[in-house]
């Protein structure tokens, strides 16, 4: 009986909580607003590093360079058309009979 009366606390609780009609938060631009931030955090970070030979210099350079250039994700895997190479189901060998 226990069971049954903890599985329906939990469904409960999980209905409140996601229940139809709820408007959930853009997931795509929190996780630009969360880059951009960091971004931001460790180029601070970075500028405050005291440099005295061309090796940190140049360290430096390409860790903020890098921050800055974000790649586009481009087209998913998903969407490229398959091309087939092979006939499916492959043909059956000669000596196979």
């Amino acid at each position: 009986m226990f069971v049954v009366v903890r599985s329906v606390f939990w469904l409960t609780a999980a209905y409140l909580v996601i229940r139809p009609g709820v408007e959930l938060p853009d997931a795509q631009a929190m996780a630009a607003h969360a880059m951009a931030t960091s971004a931001q955090v460790v180029n601070e970070q970075i500028g405050r590093i005291e440099c005295a030979d061309i090796a940190c210099v140049g360290g430096k350079t390409v860790l903020a360079v890098a921050l800055h250039a974000s790649p586009s994700a481009g087209v998913p895997m998903h969407d490229v058309p398959v091309s087939s190479l092979a006939p499916i189901p492959r043909p059956r060998p000669d000596w196979a009979g």
